[in-house]
């Protein structure tokens, strides 16, 4: 494989190379190994580089691969180049299964899971094969990403699975721990703290082979699928008795803050640094004091299942949370500078196409509320979620195609510049849903009707760069202000002449009313700004290097210059920023100083 390495890098010095050259030269040294059918592919190519990278024997340096040459290897070597396409890389973890204080009636409730989620999803299929532990689940993802060709300089890290708060203190203090570690440690280093994290749980009695696990918990599923007992039932009866592998494993599943916040400063110029941390909850779990214990591990952005803000919705589908609570709970993330990130479900029991569309209409454009991203989901019934009885007596009827395409176009029509919807359906297999969508293209279904009658979103998805080239000096900035409860806000964009977005950054102004209402509760004063979000989009390039994408070329940096400006103009003497761990030392080449939770910059 050095000799394939060697011409694929020659041919690129040559400028010779393009996707149809390399099959070509792929083809040719197959024939020379004499490999036919199974010829080498792309995806062989990139764990070997890095194997002789990382050999040490000289090989690699007499290869004389510069800073340059290198990111053109690997964007040409990339598979499935959207995935760091918004110029981070990605890595999804799974929490351990654990109690669940809702009832509502469309969660699936799979005893091998967290609830609402299931084991044959993507996300959980890893977390499952890795114990659920966190630095296993960073570990393996980092590598296939890597041996897909991704930088995964930046990370962002999104922990998907039960409540946050809901599990106990020094879990979740590890479970962050663990996650530091693993983008701290070295390649060497993670083999072998992933071998000896592995041959722990399987001294505890802890399987991760997926025929073993569907028969440990057969019996229990059994009895959940039947609606004899609840998962929470259930659950207890499988992980919590006394002396069972689940509990030999919370002894040492635990950590203090010391540990966390060394680890931090450890990823501040680590090699794989967390620029976002995202953690899952309710809105009815979300307090001051809560999301300053976010704030100090980290996260810089909350997803919060609100599904519908109707009332009556919310009691028919089991999940009764006071309105009160979830625009407290918009105010409160709003304040303390998170990005919020949230779930929302059309075709509930009780709702219609026509209430969808005004109850997302109110979710996008009421001051209380106003997302920054939406996860904008059709509910699917699965066999174990109590929806099936309404279904079976027809108390529930699923959308047919036509109205749940036509509901959704008409929801991203209705999306604000400043909104992303990030996701339209879940990734539950169509073997899984008993009734309701099925189509895993059901985004692109809605992007080819919003194509056919020639519509012009301007969420920020449809509008993303993504893996298109910039003309840097074509961008404009743009301003695009809103009002909410508590702030003004100002989405500060680049926009081509397309309109097409390139990067943006949120800026808030927080009312003084809203200072003084939460006074003591939350830590910024009265005349601080807060900038909620810096993104610059295109390929994640490597840290510390030009690449053709959007990233690199001072945009971000322009970008907090402005939001200066506007936050002096409008009377304010200081502005903070939500850093991430791993991003404070970008703030602080740009004039912030550490100021507890935050950065902050005079501006005076």
């Amino acid at each position: 494989m050095d000799e394939v390495i060697a011409d694929i890098l020659d041919a690129l010095r040559a400028g010779e190379l393009d996707q149809a050259a390399l099959d070509a030269l792929l083809r040719k040294h197959s024939a020379r190994l004499g490999v036919g059918e199974h010829r080498i592919a792309k995806k062989q190519v990139i764990p070997d580089y890095l194997a002789l990278k990382a050999r040490g024997d000289g090989r690699w340096e007499k290869l004389g691969v510069t800073d340059e040459l290198e990111e053109r290897f690997f964007s040409l070597m990339k598979m499935k180049p959207r995935r760091t396409a918004s110029g981070v890389a990605t890595i999804t973890v799974i929490t351990k299964p654990w109690p669940c204080q809702g009832n509502c009636i469309f969660c699936p409730s799979d005893v091998r899971m967290p609830k609402s989620y299931l084991h044959d999803e993507p996300a959980c299929q890893r977390a499952e094969r890795s114990f659920f532990d966190p630095y296993l689940q960073v570990a393996s993802r980092l590598q296939a990403l890597q041996a897909m060709g991704h930088a995964t300089d930046k990370v962002e890290l999104i922990v998907l699975g039960g409540t946050w708060t809901d599990y106990p203190e020094a879990y979740r203090l590890w479970f962050v721990a663990s996650l530091f570690d693993a983008l701290n440690d070295s390649p060497d280093g993670r083999k072998v703290e992933s071998q000896r994290r592995s041959a722990q749980y399987r001294a505890a009695g802890m399987a991760n082979d997926a025929a073993a696990l569907e028969q440990e918990a057969a019996p229990y599923q059994h009895m959940i699928d039947l609606h004899a007992s609840s998962y929470n039932e259930e659950l207890a009866r499988f992980y919590a008795a006394e002396g069972a592998p689940w509990q030999k494993a919370a002894l040492w599943q635990r950590a203090s803050w010391d540990e966390v916040e060394r680890r931090q400063r450890e990823n501040e110029t680590s090699a794989h640094r967390v620029v976002g941390l995202v953690v899952e909850t309710r809105p009815d779990a979300i307090s001051a004091a809560s999301l300053r214990e976010l704030r100090a591990l980290g996260c810089t952005k909350v997803q919060m299942g609100i599904q519908s803000l109707y009332a009556e919705i919310r009691d028919i589908n089991g999940r009764p949370i006071a309105q009160a609570k979830i625009e407290e709970a918009f105010a409160l993330c709003r304040l303390f500078g998170f990005k919020s990130h949230v779930h929302q479900m059309v075709n509930l029991k009780g709702a219609t196409p026509q209430s969808d569309r005004d109850d997302y209409r109110m979710l996008v454009s009421d001051v209380r509320f106003q997302p920054d991203e939406v996860k904008l989901y059709p509910c699917a019934l699965i066999g174990s979620a109590q929806l099936e009885a309404d279904y079976q007596v027809g108390s529930w009827v699923p959308y047919d195609e036509e109205e749940l395409v036509q509901l959704l176009v008409d929801d991203v029509m209705t999306t604000p510049p400043y909104a992303r919807i990030s996701r339209m359906i879940r990734d539950f297999s169509s073997g899984d849903i008993v009734a309701g969508n099925k189509k895993a293209n059901l985004r692109q279904m809605v992007e080819g009707r919003i194509a056919e009658d020639d519509l012009r979103p301007v969420e920020i998805r449809y509008r993303e760069v993504g893996t298109s080239p910039v003309e840097v000096d074509a961008l404009t900035l743009n301003d695009f202000t809103y009002a909410t409860s508590v702030s003004e806000e100002h989405f500060l964009q680049w926009v081509t002449p397309e309109g097409r977005i390139a990067g943006f950054l949120r800026l808030s102004l927080p009312a003084s009313e809203a200072i003084e209402r939460y006074a003591g509760a939350i830590p910024v004063g009265p005349g601080e700004a807060m900038i909620r979000e810096v993104h610059v989009y295109g390929f994640a390039a490597p840290l510390q290097r030009e690449g053709t994408s959007a990233q690199h070329h001072g945009l971000g940096r322009k970008l907090i210059e402005r939001a200066c400006e506007i936050a002096k103009a409008n009377g304010y003497e200081a502005v903070n920023v939500i850093s991430a761990v791993g991003t404070r030392e970008y703030y602080r080449k740009l004039g912030f100083a550490d100021n507890g939770l935050y950065q902050q910059k005079s501006l005076s």
